[in-house]
């Protein structure tokens, strides 16, 4: 037989203006377990006692490990409203019966989680629950979100590198032992052209801790550069493209804003040439370069030999991916015959409106792709609202549990946000304007390129090319091809 825990309870208030006897109540219980043929374990009474919350419940509580400890597999109460009166406490007391295996029943209610409709009217409980939470998460969030636009920076962690922040301050205080390094951070980066990993080595060769007390790494660094906490800003949600925003902050500023958002162009520039790492200085075209054949960037391969008087020199060569796969014909390309073919494209580009002609051919078939790609996106979103209509039928007649339903509800939720999130990227790209930055780009390179170093090369580059389409051709029956730059993209003004 089914063990059984009874439990009652009435307030002194019911019982003074209903009558709302707590005998009664055993009674009808009592019958009705009879008559399931359940047996009763024990009879838990909380007399006079409000149900407004649980802790306060000597009864509740006995029964509640006697569960625990596998005495009673089952809970019966007169009504729902015996046991608790806050959703949030129902949907935590159903959680933990099914975990220790233990049924739950309400008379009035005709609730019997050993049938189908008990089980169902739980489950709609948890989806009422599951509301409340996210309407709790979203007030918690819009609370955040207001102190973010009143100026003060988020509480939630601690401050950042370069200023204070006591407990029960709400606004930073500058930090000038750790401001001077954040000055010179950006020194590095916008006036001596460091990369990330130079100015990491530089603060860690120097002993210079973070804020926690560890070394610093390249990922701290472009942290760094990118927050707006020292330009005076507040960001919030920031990795969020739908909810982020900036204001400007109750806190005083470590660098100008001019210094800042010259950072910003940088930074944004490098991310477009830069991938897995920042190339070394003589690496300058890597990035950069994409096949005229496949359109695939190219990859980077370098060796260091010595040469004819023993010095040791970079053999630099770049080579389509596409080529390993069978599914492009692209021939490797050393360096110094990218750089040649380089420097004859620009010394042979006279006329800028051809240049312009180009430019505006690419624009519109980028354009016409963009737009293929939001209207392939949009019929994905409307798949995903089916799907996530289809889940919810299926969790209500009881053909999936519910670890089962909110699991595929949350990978539907973040399909939609990446589905939305590319709509918009897309969207962006196809209002966006090509136009080129003519002022005395190609002069320069014509009358400078051979004159700069390494590192100067690579900081043109990624200041004024986007892309750089290339190929080796080479004719039948020959080794050797010949090196042709296709198309230089330059970079939007």
């Amino acid at each position: 037989m089914l063990e059984t825990g009874i439990y009652v309870r009435v307030s002194t208030e019911e019982q003074a203006q209903e009558g709302f006897s707590i005998r009664a109540q055993e009674q009808k219980l009592k019958d009705y377990s009879k008559i399931k043929e359940w047996a009763i374990y024990k009879i838990y009474r909380d007399e006079g006692i409000s149900g407004k919350n649980i802790t306060a419940r000597p009864a509740i509580n006995e029964m509640l490990e006697d569960v625990k400890k596998g005495y009673v597999k089952n809970v019966l109460v007169f009504k729902i409203d015996r046991l608790t009166r806050s959703t949030r406490d129902l949907t935590d007391l159903i959680d933990l019966f099914n975990e220790y295996d233990c049924a739950f029943n309400s008379l009035n209610e005709s609730i019997d989680t050993q049938s189908a409709t008990g089980r169902m009217f739980i489950k709609i409980i948890g989806i009422f629950a599951e509301f409340e939470r996210e309407n709790i998460a979203e007030r918690v969030t819009l609370g955040f979100e207001r102190k973010a636009r009143e100026g003060y920076s988020p509480s939630s962690r601690s401050a950042s590198y370069g200023y204070n922040r006591e407990n029960g301050e709400k606004i930073q205080t500058i930090n000038e032992k750790e401001a001077k390094i954040v000055r010179g951070i950006f020194d590095m980066f916008v006036n001596k052209h460091m990369s990330y990993c130079s100015i990491r080595d530089n603060l860690n060769n120097r002993n210079i801790p973070t804020k926690e007390n560890s070394i610093w790494d390249s990922r701290t660094i472009t942290s760094l550069l990118k927050n707006c906490n020292y330009k005076g800003y507040v960001r919030y949600a920031y990795k969020d493209d739908k909810r982020k925003f900036e204001v400007k902050g109750l806190h005083e500023p470590i660098i100008s804003e001019e210094l800042f958002n010259e950072a910003q162009i940088l930074a944004e520039k490098m991310s477009k040439k830069v991938y897995k790492k920042h190339p070394k200085e003589e690496h300058y075209f890597s990035g950069i370069l994409y096949c005229g054949l496949c359109g695939e960037r190219l990859m980077l391969h370098g060796k260091y030999k010595p040469d004819s008087m023993g010095n040791i020199v970079p053999k630099i060569t770049y080579y389509c991916n596409n080529r390993n796969k069978k599914t492009c014909t692209a021939s490797y390309m050393l360096q110094k015959y990218v750089e040649k073919a380089f420097v004859e494209y620009i010394n042979n580009i006279e006329d800028f409106d051809t240049l312009d002609e180009i430019q505006l051919a690419m624009k519109q078939e980028i354009k016409n792709q963009n737009i293929e790609q939001i209207r392939d996106l949009k019929k994905q979103l409307e798949r995903l609202e089916r799907k996530e209509k289809e889940i919810v039928s299926k969790y209500i007649q009881e053909n999936i549990d519910f670890d089962s339903y909110t699991k595929i509800k949350n990978t539907i939720n973040a399909e939609k946000e990446e589905t939305t999130s590319l709509m918009e990227t897309f969207q962006e790209n196809a209002d966006d304007e090509i136009t080129i930055k003519k002022e005395n780009i190609i002069k320069n390179l014509k009358e400078n390129w051979e004159f700069l170093n390494n590192s100067e090369r690579r900081q043109f580059l990624i200041n004024f090319i986007e892309k750089i389409e290339i190929i080796n051709e080479i004719p039948e029956n020959s080794h050797k091809g010949t090196i042709k730059i296709m198309n230089v993209e330059f970079s939007k003004e």
